[in-house]
């Protein structure tokens, strides 16, 4: 599994980010793929299949996310004001389709439903002040769903 966590940049990170940001440059930029080429993408990995078992997964820890689901445990309970709705799920499982590819799988298996879960739900989730005052992070939240 992976965790990405951006923070905001430095002083003179942000300095050089201003300054390049509101300056009068021209940049060149060259073209990677085409809109075929992405659609072409798109269109592989969502003909890629999904076992049933890896679809429940997803759509289950989506559903632990909401406090007044049946698949809520108490920590969701404790710590989550809002949780995630199905979109996540969808994302769950496209990312989860992307992580697979990209590892020459032909499918995804509840693993790559995992790798992608932190950066998919991080965002879709709100925290309640006792989770911030006991120190919950929310990835510490959604690793402990999982």
């Amino acid at each position: 599994m992976f965790n990405i966590w951006v923070d905001y940049p430095s002083f003179e990170e942000e300095m050089a980010i201003v300054k390049s940001t509101t300056a009068n440059i021209e940049l060149e930029l060259k073209q990677v793929l085409d809109g075929d080429q992405i659609n072409a993408y798109q269109k592989l990995i969502r003909r890629i299949p999904v076992p049933d078992n890896v679809l429940e997964y997803a759509v289950q820890l989506v559903a632990k996310t909401r406090v007044n689901s049946d698949w809520a445990p108490k920590l969701t309970k404790d710590f989550i004001t809002w949780g995630a709705g199905p979109r996540a799920s969808q994302n769950l499982i496209v990312g989860a389709k992307c992580h697979a590819a990209l590892r020459g799988k032909f499918s995804p298996d509840i693993e790559d439903v995992k790798a992608v879960a932190l950066p998919i739900l991080r965002h879709r989730l709100v925290r309640n002040y006792r989770a911030e005052a006991e120190g919950y992070s929310m990835d510490r939240i959604i690793l402990e769903l999982m």
